[in-house]
């Protein structure tokens, strides 16, 4: 019998522009890197995670809308990446219109969930990319996760909305959700020259506290070059500030591990 315990993580913030994809991107990639097998779960129509490791619009008739909808089944829709103990889950725009599709299917909340429920006993980490939006997408990922990670732009207006997706999360773990915490406050696109950089970093801790991850991810240009690659960032240059960062959140996040069981 297979006991593995899966950590199934919602990377999610309504605003968009804050690091989220470039978060699942490349903190997948590190905890490949530790030997742990990963799965990303691309649920943003945006589908920049998908794109992010090269995978081409024509190649994604397998994607999750499509696995949602009955059309294939989940382990078709399961990619590779060129990082080993990595997979994907791709997907298109076609997961836009769901939300219409699903508004008279009973239990439309858990369709991501029941769909992991199939194959999280293969992965140590599965992450799912969210909408930025708290739509039903995105709710179907807090549904399915564990734990919610929320980067956070370290600019003037980054507590704003934070409010609502807090409500939101404990309005999940009353109604859909029990199992669901928040692992931590990601801050990101940190510019150490800038006085609001710290000023929001400082504000953010004074908030949540422990909550917020000690890693903290650096503005960097390696990091925003290496999607246009379809490569991570640990991939594009390993030796980069943010390369460096993103290996150190994984560590943080497996050290986490014990205490958050």
């Amino acid at each position: 019998m297979n006991n593995k315990t899966t950590n199934i993580i919602a990377i999610a913030n309504q605003k968009g522009g804050v690091g989220k994809t470039t978060t699942v991107i490349n903190l997948a990639t590190a905890m490949a890197a530790c030997d742990k097998k990963t799965l990303i779960v691309d649920a943003d129509p945006q589908g920049n995670a998908s794109t992010g490791f090269g995978i081409k619009y024509d190649e994604r008739d397998k994607d999750l809308y499509s696995v949602i909808c009955g059309k294939n089944d989940i382990n078709r829709s399961i990619r590779n990446t060129l990082i080993p103990k990595l997979n994907i889950i791709p997907t298109s725009p076609n997961l836009s219109v769901l939300e219409q599709e699903l508004v008279d299917v009973d239990d439309r909340e858990f369709k991501i969930r029941d769909l992991i429920e199939d194959i999280n006993d293969i992965y140590d980490y599965i992450f799912i990319d969210c909408p930025p939006s708290l739509g039903l997408i995105t709710l179907n990922a807090l549904c399915a996760a564990k734990f919610l990670i929320v980067p956070l732009q370290t600019e003037f207006y980054a507590l704003e909305g934070l409010t609502q997706l807090m409500k939101t999360l404990d309005s999940i773990k009353n109604n859909f959700n029990n199992e669901i915490r928040l692992q931590g406050i990601l801050l990101t696109m940190y510019d150490k020259r800038n006085k609001i950089c710290e000023m929001v970093s400082n504000d953010v801790k004074n908030h949540f506290g422990d909550k917020v991850f000690k890693t903290i991810i650096p503005r960097n240009v390696r990091v925003s070059e290496a999607p246009s690659y379809g490569q991570p960032v640990l991939m594009y240059d390993i030796s980069c500030p943010g390369s460096q960062a993103y290996a150190s959140l994984a560590g943080e996040i497996i050290n986490q591990e014990k205490d958050l069981k």
